[in-house]
C-alpha cells in the first residue's frame, strides 16, 4: 500500500515538473524569449526543489532509508534559498509595476505561495520524526507550485486564457481561478488516496481559497497599488539575505531543540 502510495505521489511529482517546464517555455523558447537573473535564479531553485522531492520518493520506493536521509540534510541548503528566491522574484514583480505606478497582477499569487511554502517546510521538518506526516508536509509544497505553474501553461498556450491586449485582462483572473479549481481537484485526490494522514494535502487545497479570498477583499479595498507599492519598496537583496537568514535560523533552532529534547 505505502508503495502504491508512493506511485502515485511520483507520478504527480512529473506532472508537476511538466507543467513547470510547460509554464517557463515561453521564456526561454518564446518569440520574445530574453530571461533574467531572477527568471533563471527562480527556474534553477523550482526545478532542484522539486528533482529532491522526486529522488526522495525514489530512495524511499527503493528501500535506501540511509541515502534518504543524508539526503534530506540538504533542506539545511536547499530549503532557505527556495524561500528566499520566491520573496525575491516576489519583491523584483512588484517594484516594477510600482515603478510604473500600477498594480501587480501576480502580487498576491508571488508572496503568499512563497509564505505557504516556508509554512510547509517548516511543519515537515518540526513533524520530521512522524516520516508519514514529515513527506506529506513536504511533499504538498509541489500542489502550490502546479498550481502557479499551471496558471502560466494556461495563459501561453490555451488560446482562451491568452493575453492579448487590455481587453483581455480578465483572463489573467479566469486562468487563476481555472488553475485553482484543477489544482484542488490534484489535491483532494492525493488525500484521499491518503486520507488518515494525508491532511497537508487538504491544508494546501484550502490555502488556495484562502489565498482568492485575500486577493478579493485587496483588490475590492483598492489596495492593490498600495499593496504593491509596498512590497516593491523593499530592497531586493535585503529581502533575500533577511529571508535566507530567518529560514535557516529557524530550521537550525527547531533542530537544536528537537535533538535537546530527545536527549
Amino acid at each position: 500500500m505505502r508503495i502504491k502510495r508512493n506511485n502515485i505521489n511520483s507520478a504527480f511529482l512529473l506532472i508537476v515538473i511538466l507543467v513547470s517546464i510547460a509554464g517557463f517555455w515561453n521564456i526561454y523558447f518564446g518569440l520574445d524569449s530574453n530571461p533574467t537573473f531572477y527568471q533563471n535564479l527562480h527556474v534553477l531553485t523550482t526545478f532542484i526543489w522539486l528533482g529532491l522531492l522526486l529522488i526522495q520518493l525514489v530512495y524511499i520506493e527503493l528501500g535506501k532509508y540511509s541515502s534518504h536521509r543524508k539526503l534530506g540534510k540538504s533542506i539545511f541548503v536547499v530549503g532557505p534559498i527556495l524561500i528566499a528566491t520566491l520573496v525575491l522574484l516576489s519583491v523584483h514583480s512588484a517594484s516594477k509595476s510600482a515603478a510604473r505606478g500600477e498594480a501587480d497582477m501576480l502580487v498576491i499569487q508571488n508572496i503568499f505561495p512563497a509564505i505557504e511554502v516556508a509554512m510547509l517546510i517548516f511543519l515537515g521538518f518540526l513533524f520530521r520524526k512522524n516520516r508519514i506526516l514529515h513527506g506529506h508536509f513536504l511533499m504538498s509544497t509541489s500542489l502550490l507550485f502546479f498550481g502557479i505553474a499551471l496558471f502560466f501553461t494556461l495563459i501561453s498556450f490555451v488560446p482562451e486564457y491568452k493575453i492579448e491586449g487590455p481587453e483581455t485582462f480578465y483572463r489573467f483572473e479566469t486562468a487563476g481561478i481555472t488553475a485553482t479549481y484543477i489544482s484542488v481537484a490534484f489535491g483532494l485526490v492525493l488525500f484521499l488516496n491518503q486520507w488518515k494522514s494525508g491532511w497537508p494535502w487538504l491544508l494546501v487545497c484550502v490555502l488556495f481559497f484562502v489565498n482568492g479570498y485575500i486577493g478579493q477583499i485587496i483588490e475590492g479595498a483598492d489596495k492593490m497599488v498600495s499593496l504593491t507599492e509596498f512590497i516593491g519598496s523593499i530592497n531586493e537583496y535585503a529581502a533575500f539575505l533577511v529571508t535566507l537568514l530567518i529560514v535557516l535560523a529557524v530550521l537550525i533552532l527547531s533542530f537544536l531543540k528537537r535533538k535537546t529534547t530527545t536527549n
